[in-house]
C-alpha cells in the first residue's frame, strides 16, 4: 500500500484511513456531510496526491496527445487546461483526463490514481513518433483547495491574483513560500478554488501555510467521501463508476470533449455513433421519495423490466433526497421521464432530471 507524504499528518489528525486505488488515503476527518458542507459554503483542502501525472514533450508530443486524445488539444494556449479521455479501440475509455499545455512544447496529462499503469502503457503503445515521456506520479503531490471562500483565504500565500485564474486555467507561480508550481483552477467540486501540485519534498510545508492561511475562514481538511459526494451532486463522470473500458464518451454524455476536426484513437466508430445514435444513455435522476440509490442497483420502468443501471448514487448533503446517474435505454431516457429504481424489494419512483443537481 503506497501512502502520499502527507500520510502521517492525516492520521495525526484522526482521520479515517482506506485503501484506495493502491494508496492509503482519508476518507473522512469529521463526517460526510460536514466535511461536504464546509466545501460548499467555506474552504477545506483535499490531499489528492495518488492522481497520476506524465510529461509529454517534444516537437512531436502535441502529435502524440492528439493522437490518444478525444478532445482537440491544438487549441490549448500556454496556460490553458482542458478536460479529455483516452477512448480505446473497442468503443470505451481508457481513461478520463485533464490536459496542461505548460510550455510551446510541454504538456501535463493528470489522470487516475488507478489507471496510472493501464494508461502509461496504453499512451506508450501509441507513441510513433518518439515523444518525450516521463511519469512523474512518485515524485509529486496534489492539494486541491476547494470552496467559495478558497481565493480570499490563500490570497496571501501568492503574488498572483488567484480571482484572475479563470476556470480550467492555470499559472506556474509561487505559493506558500515554494516558487514554481502550479496552481489550477480545473476543481472536481463545483464550488471554486483551485489545485496545487507541487513536489513531494515541498507539500508539508504548502499544507502548514495554508491551514495557517485559512485559519480565520474556517478550513478543515476533507475526506475523499465528501469529494464523492460533491461531484455527483455536480454531476461530473468518475472513472470506474460512470466511464470505463466498456463506455463510449457519446453514451457517457461526453460528446463535447469528443472533437471530430482531427484524427484520434476509434474516431471512427465513435462518429457513427454519434451520427447512428447510441441504445443507451448516461442519465441523473432523483428520488421522488425516501431511499439512497447505489451502484449496480437496477433501473426498471412501471412494469419492472430492466431498462439499466445505476453507476453512481447517494444521499446528496446538499438537496437531502436521493440523487444518481445511470445508463438507461434511450426509449426510457428523456428528461422528465420516470423510472423506478430497485432498492433491495422495492421500486423506489425517481425522475430523469437535467445536470447539476446542485446550481448553487
Amino acid at each position: 500500500m503506497k501512502h502520499t507524504a502527507l500520510t502521517h499528518i492525516h492520521e495525526s489528525l484522526g482521520a479515517k484511513m482506506v485503501p484506495f486505488a493502491g494508496y492509503l488515503m482519508p476518507v473522512q476527518y469529521e463526517g460526510i456531510n460536514i466535511e461536504h458542507e464546509t466545501v460548499r459554503k467555506g474552504v477545506g483542502v483535499f490531499d489528492v496526491s495518488h492522481m497520476g501525472e506524465f510529461l509529454i514533450e517534444g516537437e512531436n508530443a502535441l502529435e502524440l496527445i492528439q493522437k490518444i486524445s478525444s478532445n482537440d488539444a491544438a487549441k490549448l494556449e500556454i496556460e490553458d487546461a482542458q478536460y479529455s479521455c483516452m477512448p480505446n479501440d473497442q468503443g470505451g475509455i481508457v481513461d478520463d483526463m485533464i490536459v496542461y499545455r505548460v510550455e510551446e512544447q510541454r504538456y501535463l496529462l493528470v489522470v487516475n490514481a488507478s489507471n496510472i499503469e493501464k494508461d502509461w502503457k496504453w499512451i506508450s503503445a501509441h507513441n510513433s513518433h518518439n515523444a518525450s515521456m516521463r511519469n512523474i506520479s512518485d515524485d509529486y503531490s496534489l492539494l486541491a483547495i476547494q470552496g467559495p471562500k478558497a481565493i480570499d483565504a490563500m490570497q496571501s500565500l501568492s503574488s498572483v491574483d488567484l480571482s484572475e485564474i479563470a476556470f480550467y486555467k492555470f499559472k506556474v507561480a509561487d505559493f506558500a513560500g515554494i516558487e514554481h508550481v502550479i496552481i489550477s483552477a480545473t476543481g472536481y467540486t463545483g464550488s471554486g478554488g483551485f489545485e496545487i501540485y507541487c513536489k513531494n519534498s515541498e507539500v508539508e510545508q504548502i499544507w502548514k501555510k495554508v491551514f495557517e492561511a485559512g485559519a480565520d475562514y474556517g478550513i478543515k481538511p476533507i475526506g475523499l467521501a465528501a469529494r464523492d459526494t460533491l461531484r455527483l451532486e455536480m454531476g461530473y463522470c468518475l472513472y470506474g463508476n460512470d466511464i470505463d473500458d466498456t463506455t463510449s464518451p457519446i453514451e457517457a454524455g461526453l460528446g463535447w470533449i469528443t472533437k471530430f476536426s482531427k484524427d484520434f484513437v476509434n474516431a471512427k466508430a465513435l462518429l457513427k455513433q454519434k451520427e447512428e445514435g447510441v441504445h443507451r444513455r448516461l442519465r441523473a435522476f432523483e428520488l421522488q421519495t425516501k431511499g439512497i440509490p447505489r451502484q449496480g442497483y437496477d433501473i426498471i420502468d412501471e412494469t419492472g423490466n430492466k431498462i439499466g443501471s445505476v453507476t453512481s448514487g447517494t444521499m446528496s448533503p446538499s438537496l437531502k433526497k436521493g440523487i444518481g446517474m445511470g445508463y438507461v435505454d434511450t426509449a426510457h431516457s428523456k428528461f422528465g421521464s420516470q423510472i423506478y429504481i430497485q432498492i433491495r424489494n422495492k421500486a423506489i419512483p425517481a425522475q430523469i432530471v437535467k445536470l447539476p443537481f446542485y446550481k448553487g
